[in-house]
Order: structure tokens, then C-alpha cells, then sequence
């Protein structure tokens, strides 16, 4: 493969491609909708933005050349039922829109990538282990909120030494 999509699901995850020489690519947030549930507005992931900026990316930059690694996720304790029902909901949607483009893909436990790249728990030491892996591409990790840019570029990271 010349190019690995890491993709961390979730409303405020991200979509990023480095090709076979480790260099980031291309960067997504994820795509969302704020969609009104009871009295409030929850973001909610867009399946059809993330199949646009996926095939966008097949026809333009990576073709059949591409493998996914996509964060498997589960409940976390203390989250309430519809936001594990909402999580779980956005990785299918991942899942399915891959499927689609017939992009093979993986998935990976949290513990086993970060365990992998020795990286600890906290979203904190991604942002900024990403930061000194790409530094010419630090802009795009500088803000705290940038976790889920960095997780999925690390994601890719990780699919790219374990394919």
C-alpha cells in the first residue's frame, strides 16, 4: 500500500492520510450535523460529507493504493446510553461508507495502537507526539481541540508499521 487513512470516529474525530514515507497528507475533521434531540442540538457525523471526502481523495490522491485503520471504540464508563448509542452509531457509519469505497479496512483497540506507539492515554500526548512526528504540519495539532486530528494521523501511523 502507498497510502494509509487513520480515522478516528466520532463527531470530534478526523479523517488523515500518510503516504508509504510517513508524510501527513491530508487532514479531515469529521464531518458533522447538529441535530436536535429533545431541547438540545448533539453533533451528529455526516455519512454522506465523509463519503464525498473519501472518494474526493480515491480519485485524486490514493486510488486502490490505500488501507484503513479505523479506532474501535466501546462503551467508556460514566457515558450515558445515547452517547454510546451515538459513538457506536458513527463507527458504522465509518465502517459502512469503507465498505462502499471498498477501502480495506482495519480496526484497532485504542490501548493496543497507543500501547504500540508508546504513547499514554491521555488525547494531550497524542496531539503533541504528532506535533513532533510532523512538526512542518504542527498548525494543524495546535489547538487542544485538535486531539482527534492527531489520533487519526496517528492512527494512519500505526496502520502504516503494522501492514
Amino acid at each position: 500500500m502507498k497510502y494509509f487513512l487513520g480515522v478516528d470516529p466520532g463527531a470530534l474525530g478526523a479523517l488523515a492520510v500518510i503516504n508509504e514515507d510517513g508524510v501527513l497528507v491530508a487532514v479531515h475533521d469529521m464531518p458533522f450535523d447538529l441535530v436536535k434531540i429533545g431541547k438540545t442540538n448533539k453533533k451528529r457525523i455526516n455519512a454522506e460529507k465523509i463519503q464525498k471526502i473519501l472518494s474526493e481523495m480515491q480519485s485524486n490522491l490514493f486510488g486502490d493504493q490505500c488501507c484503513a485503520w479505523v479506532e474501535k471504540v466501546g462503551a467508556r464508563p460514566g457515558q450515558g446510553v445515547s452517547s454510546c448509542f451515538a459513538f457506536g452509531e458513527a463507527y458504522g457509519l465509518v465502517r459502512g461508507v469503507m465498505a462502499g469505497l471498498c477501502i480495506p479496512t482495519h480496526t484497532v483497540a485504542p490501548a493496543v495502537w497507543k500501547k504500540a506507539l508508546r504513547l499514554g492515554s491521555s488525547k494531550e500526548s497524542s496531539r503533541l507526539m504528532a506535533m513532533e512526528i510532523w512538526p512542518e504540519d504542527a498548525r494543524v495539532f495546535k489547538r487542544v481541540k485538535d486531539d482527534g486530528r492527531a489520533e487519526a494521523a496517528l492512527l494512519a501511523l500505526y496502520g502504516k508499521t503494522n501492514t
